[in-house]
């Protein structure tokens, strides 16, 4: 029995040319589409395929499952402040109680008394544990983060985004990530 697969599900791992990934949360992929107009425009090379194939009147491709970039792509040496990336910084968990669930951000130092919206001082924070702090300082309201704010750099949010590997991982692109997990049948 043949198992019919859309393109849509089959996506493209893009490593710098250093053949590391350019990001590794949100792993870096690239639409099928993607790809291969990378690969006509002259700007990859394929290192790994999948057993599928896309086909127009004149010719029949394998899909691209892992690509590198021809030219080395520096990456940033500054992680853009956003709120995805203090939660990554902080690991996806509430720095007072440690919760998963509900996330929002705290100011350590509320607005309210002159903190600012900065690395330094922004924590992830479950909403709860957001409410009950309110506007209070941390020593008024008994309530201090687990760690320090600081500024990451992008190797802290690499790091921090190899804890969590994406739900879909092909076989192929292995060799190039640094997770330790089982693939699922």
């Amino acid at each position: 029995m043949t198992i019919s697969v859309s393109p849509q599900a089959l996506p493209a791992l893009v490593l710098n040319a250093d053949y590391r990934p350019l990001s590794y949360y949100p792993l870096s992929l690239w639409s099928w589409q993607d790809a291969i107009k990378a690969v006509f425009l002259d700007r990859v090379n394929i290192i790994a395929e999948y057993d599928h194939s896309v086909s127009s009147p004149s010719f029949t491709m394998r899909l691209p499952s892992v690509v590198s970039l021809k030219t080395y792509v520096q990456p940033s040496r500054h992680p853009a402040f956003t709120r995805f990336n203090v939660f990554l910084r902080d690991r996806f968990e509430c720095q007072y109680c440690g919760s998963r669930n509900d996330l929002t951000f705290d100011h350590v130092i509320p607005r309210a008394h002159g903190g600012e919206t900065t690395w330094a001082n922004v924590v992830a924070a479950c909403s709860p544990c957001n409410l009950r702090k309110g506007s209070k300082l941390p020593r008024q309201a008994g309530m201090f983060p687990h760690q320090t704010p600081y500024h990451p750099t992008v190797q802290d949010l690499h790091n921090n985004g190899r804890l969590f590997p994406p739900n879909y991982l092909h076989e192929s692109w292995m060799d190039y990530l640094y997770w330790n997990v089982e693939l699922q049948p």
